[in-house]
């Protein structure tokens, strides 16, 4: 199983790695990844290999078999062997913009209190689906309350609870369409405020986020579009 190292601290932007493994498709599997890998909506990390010798490009990386994490070249080339010492570095601008949309996208689950059906997140922009039959009277009333949120600077952290608590406390979980992840005995809780009467949100998560809300800027809502019956789907765009 893969350390995640991402998960110790978001705002590492190089660390040294171990080659474990490379898999038969050309992924490299290191014994601790710096590089989150794709899932909940936020895409895999990307960024470059270097080792005495050599230089891999990795265009993104994703989850593999047993818990392992798997960075994918962005081409054919020379791989690091096995047991070689890497430097990982991060496209940091991307993930920092990853963190900054997925932390605002927490926001926009506070300020429309609905059931979540899916989620996407890119480096500019990312949006929610809603359990909404109706479209909200006014966006713009939303986009303010979302603002404000933000220009609070409030701190964003983490506790864990164990999987048998969050059984017990389904109200945590705000996604109809994915799970949180379960099954190594605990999970993580992201929480955006202080802990007490000034929390605002806490909810299961594996991503990335920003230390505090005013780190994500000012942002403005997309159109909002009906998606089936009763989804409505809300996209939230960075300002720069």
């Amino acid at each position: 199983m893969t350390k995640q190292l991402f998960m110790e601290d978001a705002y590492r932007k190089s660390a040294p790695g171990t080659v474990v493994r490379i898999t038969d498709e050309g992924g490299v599997v290191l014994d601790g990844a710096l590089f989150y890998a794709q899932g909940g909506g936020q895409p895999g990390d990307s960024g470059t290999l270097d080792w005495a010798g050599g230089r891999l490009r990795i265009a993104t990386t994703v989850k593999g078999e047993g818990g392992e994490i798997v960075m994918v070249p962005a081409e054919a080339g020379e791989l690091p062997p096995v047991g070689a010492t890497v430097e990982q570095r991060l496209d940091w601008d991307r993930r920092f913009a990853h963190m900054r949309v997925h932390t605002a996208l927490h926001l926009l689950s506070v300020v429309i209190p609905l059931p979540v059906t899916g989620g996407a997140i890119s480096a500019e922009k990312g949006r929610l689906d809603f359990d909404m039959p109706d479209a909200p009277d006014d966006k713009m009333v939303l986009q303010g309350k979302l603002n404000a949120l933000i220009d609070r600077d409030l701190p964003v952290s983490e506790t864990w609870i164990t999987d048998a608590e969050l059984e017990a406390n389904p109200g945590l979980v705000k996604t109809m369409s994915v799970m949180p992840p379960m099954g190594a005995g605990r999970v993580r809780l992201v929480r955006i405020g202080e802990e007490g009467a000034s929390q605002i949100d806490l909810q299961p998560c594996g991503g990335t986020h920003v230390r505090r809300t005013g780190e994500i800027g000012k942002v403005t809502l997309g159109k909002i579009e009906k998606k089936g019956r009763q989804n409505r789907r809300v996209s939230v765009i960075l300002a720069e």
